[in-house]
């Protein structure tokens, strides 16, 4: 049976929005019903789902919607009958035997998700994002990572203190580094991949111990780089394929 959204709960939802707010409330939503799923069979702990058609969770914690109502509280322009509040969880302690992407001020939503999701692709079980880089619980990034979120252990961490500490090879993408294709790749390190405008920063790239490039093939070599998430794709398959 359908119950009214409450004036709260749509102020809630609506705050969510904002990082400040995500921090304050220790809550993140997700959409679709796909991504939902994912999250529900995840460790993630449910705290509220939004929905038009039931799920069967804890009656508690579900709340049947009309149509209408989900279209005034989804972020969505084509709403996907449902709508879900998880509490954030806690990260991890970062696992350093093993290769870790580190991103260096990272700001599009949609290359984090991206990224995040070749994080779960590839087996890359810890990725670094540094205090600049976007909120990993930004809706949009949630939307962009498809469910994988809940298989990528993500820190935000002071990410030029973070590679100080580091006793792994730290590796990071640039135009005029050496060509990954002839580099005999480690199983072990850091890999830093830069913001999408101005590359890695000159405080991390002073810490990175080896650059690496994509070569460009084309005729003419206009072509000013690559997307950070397709790059990091590439990278990952080289590093991967060394195995």
């Amino acid at each position: 049976m359908a119950t009214s959204l409450s004036k709260n709960q749509i102020k809630l939802i609506a705050s969510l929005k904002q990082k400040k707010y995500r921090q304050l409330h220790g809550l993140f939503i997700a959409e679709g019903i796909k991504t939902i799923k994912e999250l529900l069979d995840s460790n993630f702990a449910i705290h509220t789902l939004f929905t038009t058609e039931s799920f069967n969770i804890d009656a508690k914690k579900e709340q049947i919607i009309s149509e209408k109502e989900l279209k005034q509280i989804s972020f969505l322009k084509t709403p996907n009958k449902a709508l879900a509040l998880f509490h954030i969880p806690k990260p991890k302690a970062i696992d350093t035997a093993q290769l870790i992407i580190a991103l260096d001020d990272v700001r599009d939503p949609g290359n984090l998700g991206t990224i995040i999701r070749l994080c779960d692709w590839f087996g890359i079980n810890n990725l670094i994002c540094s205090l600049e880089t976007v909120d990993c619980f930004n809706p949009k990034v949630i939307q962009a990572t498809m469910g994988s979120i809940t298989r990528v252990n993500i820190n935000y961490v002071d990410l030029p203190t973070f590679l100080k500490d580091s006793k792994s090879p730290v590796f990071g993408a640039f135009m005029d580094g050496e060509n990954v294709y002839n580099k005999n790749l480690p199983t072990k390190g850091v890999l830093v991949m830069g913001n999408e405008a101005n590359g890695i920063s000159k405080n991390t790239e002073a810490l990175v111990t080896e650059k690496i490039a994509i070569p460009r093939f084309g005729a003419i070599q206009a072509t000013e780089s690559l997307n950070v998430a397709t790059a990091t794709a590439i990278l990952l398959s080289e590093f991967k394929r060394s195995i």
